[in-house]
């Protein structure tokens, strides 16, 4: 009898040992100003919220610093305007420029081949960082999948 009560310790000790020894979750790597690295998907479907958007991701690469933070952001429906070079807001704002600066810092920048066929977007027109997708939706739902954080600003 008490062997088998040794041998049900040792078992529950060592299945602890492993379940302990066990990583989980993502490895914390601290970034800066008490942040940990990230990794995080923007959703772009309004044009007319992707000034505030890309401002947005501006300010995470400047919190974070630009090594310490993954972002792509997915364009579609009316939002992947905002990766179609001359394309403007209700208020004026064309995007080349921030789009530009923000690729030079290693945003990723999505737009949807649904939305392109549909919306009857001229490709030559699509700006030169713009990287296309199948389906916008389906890459956010795949981004969320590998970890990334979802934003909608």
């Amino acid at each position: 009898m008490l062997s088998k009560k040794l041998l049900s310790v040792a078992g529950a000790v060592a299945l602890s040992a492993t379940l302990v020894g066990c990583n989980t979750g993502p490895k914390l790597v601290k970034a800066k100003n008490g942040y940990y690295q990230q990794k995080a998907v923007y959703h772009i479907n309004d044009i007319n919220h992707a000034y505030g958007a890309l401002r947005n991701i501006k300010n995470h690469l400047n919190a974070l610093g630009d090594k310490n933070v993954k972002i792509i952001v997915v364009t579609h429906s009316k939002g992947a305007f905002t990766l179609v070079d001359g394309s403007r807001d209700k208020k004026g704002h064309t995007f080349e420029s921030q789009i530009q600066a923000l690729a030079n810092r290693g945003v990723q920048f999505d737009i949807c081949a649904n939305t392109i066929r549909g919306k009857k977007i001229d490709k030559s027109k699509i700006n030169l960082n713009a990287k296309v997708v199948p389906s916008g939706v389906a890459e956010l739902a795949h981004l969320q999948q590998m970890g990334y954080a979802y934003i909608k600003p």
